[in-house]
């Protein structure tokens, strides 16, 4: 337990590194460390871990908290490819022609796809997320220098930051590493852990990397019963680089955000589409509705005092939190309204 002179210093410490948005975030975090120190039950390998974890979320903090009002698309495949194969140029051309488009691209900062994700994309506006690894995973030649490259030793925090910091996700062929972010991606937007993104699977034409990949969800997975058939709608296969870029660019057309508040999913949109369209959308859609219906609203009061985009026109409805292919469905067709 924590005692009063300990809860004392904790609240004076807060006064001088708080501020009045974060210092009840402070002040919770102060006691959990004091607590853990208390406890006195962690080894030296424990607290290196913590310490270490700690120092990784601090520099990631640092570097992308500088960009976070450009969105940007992380890009995964093989590090093992070289330059002048296909898949290699295809994921350079897509990096170079979404940071046209005013995107950033992560990369885990390695060689193959990793290279041509910085490559295309230019130092200037990509990042580089390195794993440190006995072999293999060594930054490469495009982002080496840049100041926006950071250095993981573990891998949870590497991976929390890939989603976080990013709105859209790109796999190009790869090894295990590739098709780990590709569950990894899939499963926390199933399960409404990480809000829509566009999850792009991307391959030369006459590469059926991909086929084969969704064809074990075919064939095992939804014929057991291990997925239900809307989370299909969670990613889509395209073949060209202008494909790719075209479905991350119509996905945030008119969709913008996605916010909980209470048991209300809010979409705020770019521009709001009509009372007919919205109507139509309580139809198509009424599946995934527990409750009333998708309507028009203002900013709820938590939005306002955190005023979280409150010049964006929004949609209101009692999601049932299951089906979170629909709710890809439905921004999709959101989107596509005239």
């Amino acid at each position: 337990m924590i005692n009063e002179d300990t809860r004392d210093s904790i609240d004076r410490l807060v006064t001088k590194v708080g501020s009045k948005e974060n210092g009840r975030f402070v002040k919770e975090a102060f006691h959990d460390l004091s607590k853990i120190a208390l406890e006195n039950n962690l080894n030296s390998g424990d607290w290196k871990l913590f310490n270490r974890s700690i120092k990784e979320f601090r520099r990631s903090f640092e570097v992308f908290s500088k960009y976070r009002k450009t969105r940007k698309v992380c890009v995964f495949g093989s590090a093992r490819l070289p330059e002048d194969h296909p898949e290699f140029i295809l994921a350079e051309n897509f990096s170079k022609k979404i940071a046209d488009n005013d995107f950033m691209v992560i990369t885990g900062a390695g060689g193959g796809i990793m290279a041509a994700g910085n490559k295309g994309a230019t130092a200037e506006k990509s990042f580089g997320v390195n794993i440190e690894l006995p072999f293999e995973q060594y930054p490469n030649e495009y982002i080496i220098d840049d100041p926006k490259l950071i250095s993981y030793r573990y891998f949870f925090v590497r991976k929390l930051f890939f989603v976080k910091e990013s709105d859209a996700t790109v796999l190009c062929p790869g090894g295990f590493g590739t098709l780990d972010e590709g569950y990894e991606v899939l499963t926390l937007l199933q399960t409404g852990k990480s809000v829509p993104r566009p999850v792009i699977l991307l391959a030369e034409k006459d590469n059926d990397y991909w086929h084969q990949w969704i064809q074990f969800f075919h064939d095992v997975m939804l014929p057991g019963g291990y997925i239900s058939p809307d989370d299909m709608a969670l990613f889509k296969i395209v073949h060209t680089a202008e494909e790719a870029v075209k479905e991350i660019t119509t996905f945030y057309s008119r969709y913008h955000s996605l916010r909980y508040v209470g048991k209300e999913t809010v979409l705020r949109l770019n521009t709001m589409i009509s009372d007919d369209q919205i109507a139509q959308a309580n139809e198509l859609f009424s599946d995934i509705i527990e409750e009333g219906t998708i309507r028009s609203v203002q900013p709820y009061d938590d939005e306002v005092r955190t005023r979280d985009f409150l010049k964006k026109p929004r949609l209101s409805f009692r999601f049932n939190k299951l089906n979170f292919g629909r709710l890809m469905e439905l921004i999709h067709f959101i989107n596509a309204c005239e």
